[in-house]
């Protein structure tokens, strides 16, 4: 890629979908650079390998969820976390991919040094315990936007008094029975709706706690109409067609939930109140807020709703007062008994896996900074980072988001640099942080350590995929905001693309 002596080209850092998924393109796309991976832990999966409870699965339809360059070719509209799991695993075996991570490896810093041209990255190698340093001219990020060490919990008044076990959904005990208990889950969102009826087949009864309700959605797990194409249908053409399917319906739903809130409110009640057949309360089910404000949650097989006709598992809508040595006492008087508590209270936000970079000896503080294109930092040279949507699937963003980036090494090479930065020379950074476009607790409690977006042109992050194809796939990579060994480029001329074009390759690949 330059001239620099470096150990690869490209670091990696992380093994999860996003990070086999940048490997992969670059295998496909960008064959003749060096890269490595480095994984703290010690498989590959990212959240597939490290949550364990029960019933864990996407909240997204594999169709979309798996990557452009390999179908989903299982029946399953929402696969179970071993199965995800064993598809990441799959399409690093198939990409040759497996021989360039390294497990364990815990990255500590990561310094760019304008002398040298590269990035340094200090490490620690927790099976040894020995240090690691490795060099690279392209650093990217592909660490996901949570903290893996823990997740979010608030400190419950009383808890130390409960006599029964509190277990959090992110550091799951392997052998937990909860047969004949009484299950407390506290929290409404897509955890929590996996837990519940999962946990309800077994146990002696589930409550979900919830402060607020969430806006629910029943899926079917398995998509017959995908499976009588690839009865007929190469399973790559089948793939693509129901892939083209789900994204035009995904990008309805949420375009239409944006545009007729209310219409879309009355949609979604609708169907729910349809599923509970009157076994339940609607105000459960009617959150205060417009569709999309926060996450849709799936309901597989609309599980959650039997459950709830089944008496098996319960709604309630209430506050926590404190923790007692029996259960929880409500702020409407109430009590709930409980032998189990389940926090499923959401993630701690964290980016870069906590690394806190530094370009020559001054660290990169994430919030001051605004995002290009949703790929790089502004001020942070030959640096990426693969954050997937927030309201559709992650990886429709991840692959098109390792696309661009394999472009724009491919460019540096072609044209000699060695150095690209984005600079925003126009002030445009806004107060809006890149997850802006959702009003959840666990993002509004990450303000102050996520990057923000601007209030234009590359530095708006958008939650549009096809947007998002035509800038990534289509715009040129020198566009007068980034800078090349120094020098600003001049913006180039825009390849006509129409509008078929985007449309084509979002739905059916680059």
């Amino acid at each position: 890629m330059t001239d620099t002596a470096t150990d690869f080209d490209v670091m990696i850092v992380g093994a999860g979908i996003s990070g086999i998924g940048m490997a992969a393109h670059m295998k496909e796309k960008a064959p003749g650079h060096s890269f490595a991976i480095v994984e703290r832990r010690d498989n590959l999966g990212g959240t597939w390998d490290l949550f364990r409870y029960p019933g864990i699965r996407s909240d997204s339809d594999m169709f979309t969820f798996g990557y452009n360059f390999r179908p989903w070719t299982g029946g399953k509209v929402l696969a179970d976390g071993a199965s995800i799991k064993r598809y990441v695993a799959e399409t690093a075996k198939e990409n040759d991919v497996e021989k360039h991570i390294r497990y364990s490896v815990a990255v500590k810093n990561a310094e760019w040094a304008s002398a040298d041209k590269c990035w340094t990255v200090t490490a620690e190698n927790e099976q040894t315990g020995d240090q690691e340093t490795y060099t690279a001219n392209f650093l990217v990020g592909c660490t996901g936007y949570y903290n893996y060490d823990q997740g979010y919990k608030p400190d419950f008044p009383g808890e130390s008094d409960f006599k029964g076990q509190v277990v959090h959904p992110q550091h799951w005990p392997e052998n937990l029975d909860y047969t004949g208990k009484k299950v407390v889950v506290i929290g409404s969102g897509a955890t929590a709706i996996t837990l519940v009826p999962t946990m309800a087949e077994n146990a002696a009864h589930v409550t979900m706690l919830q402060r607020s309700p969430t806006y629910l959605m029943p899926l079917p797990s398995t998509d017959k109409i995908t499976l009588a194409m690839q009865k007929v249908l190469p399973a790559r053409t089948a793939y693509r067609l129901t892939r083209a399917r789900n994204i035009s319906i995904s990008r309805f739903l949420f375009e239409r939930s944006r545009k007729s809130p209310k219409a879309m409110r009355r949609l979604f009640l609708s169907i729910i109140k349809r599923q509970l057949n009157g076994k339940a309360d609607m105000r459960h089910f009617s959150p205060d807020y417009n569709p999309w404000d926060q996450r849709l949650c799936v309901v597989k097989d609309g599980d959650l709703f039997e459950a709830i006709k089944a008496g098996s598992a319960s709604i309630k809508t209430d506050h926590i007062e404190r923790f007692t040595e029996t259960g929880i006492h409500l702020k409407s008087g109430e009590e709930l008994e409980a032998d189990i508590i389940v926090p499923a209270t959401g993630l701690d936000i964290q980016m870069l896996g906590g690394i806190k970079p530094r370009v020559d000896g001054r660290e990169v503080v994430l919030k001051d900074k605004v995002i290009y294109k949703n790929v790089m930092l502004e001020g942070m040279p030959n640096a990426g980072m693969i954050f997937g949507y927030t309201n559709i699937s992650w990886t429709l963003k991840a692959d098109i988001a390792s696309e661009y980036l394999c472009r724009l090494i491919n460019h540096m090479d072609r044209k000699g640099y060695e150095v690209a930065v984005p600079r925003d020379t126009e002030n445009s950074r806004g107060d809006e942080t890149i997850l802006g476009s959702l009003d959840a607790g666990y993002i509004k409690r990450a303000e102050d350590r996520l990057p923000r977006q601007g209030t234009h042109g590359p530095w708006k992050a958008s939650q549009d995929y096809l947007t998002d194809v035509k800038i990534l796939r289509f715009e040129p990579i020198e566009d007068g905001y980034l800078e090349f060994d120094g020098q600003r480029s001049l913006a180039g001329q825009s390849q006509s693309t129409g509008f078929l074009r985007p449309l084509r390759s979002a739905l059916f690949g680059s």
